[in-house]
């Protein structure tokens, strides 16, 4: 368990940081093996902000990581999160997201 009281989870050798991620992988393995959607792939990274040098000192660069990316048949991409908890350091980075990615569907999964 985490912090968040998530339990770690592995389906097909991927570990997941809960059961509720897992059990969207699933969901989403079923929807590309019906046909409904074309593939997804996991923790796909977006930088929101570059590395940079002030003053001497280094600034990593502000990333954030969408747990599934659905590709659709129409070539449209869905970016999901799945989270149990939303902190204020997620609520900022997914605002930074939308801001700098305007034209990237993103969204919180649907019930499944």
């Amino acid at each position: 368990m985490n912090k968040y009281r998530n339990k770690k989870v592995e389906i097909d050798g991927i570990k997941f940081d809960s059961k509720h991620e897992g059990e969207y992988y699933l969901y989403l393995k079923k929807l590309k093996d019906e046909g409904k959607i074309k593939d997804f792939g996991l923790q796909q990274r977006f930088e929101l902000q570059p590395s940079f040098k002030k003053d001497g000192k280094t600034h990593r660069a502000i990333t954030y990581t969408v747990d599934f990316a659905i590709y659709h048949w129409n070539g449209e991409v869905e970016y999901i999160d799945v989270k149990g908890m939303e902190t204020q350091q997620g609520v900022m980075r997914k605002k930074m997201f939308d801001y700098k990615y305007k034209e990237k569907t993103h969204m919180d999964p649907k019930e499944y």
